[in-house]
């Protein structure tokens, strides 16, 4: 494991970690059963029944894994 041969100073360990910023997820907009919704892309998403069950999970219209 690399270890640093001198101590880092606070300003400088700060100014490294501030630029660590989060960026904000690209969501896909698509309209199912007269609703919009908005998923992440190229995940799996849960399929519901009419009372809100999840019933399985999908992915480019197969089930990949049950809920």
């Amino acid at each position: 494991m690399a270890v640093p041969k001198r101590k880092m100073s606070r300003s400088n360990t700060r100014a490294r970690r501030s630029q660590w910023k989060a960026a904000a997820p690209t969501l896909v907009k698509t309209v199912e059963n007269g609703k919009v919704v908005y998923s992440l892309p190229h995940r799996a998403h849960v399929v519901e029944d009419q009372a809100g069950t999840a019933l399985f999970q999908e992915y480019k219209g197969r089930k990949v894994a049950d809920a």
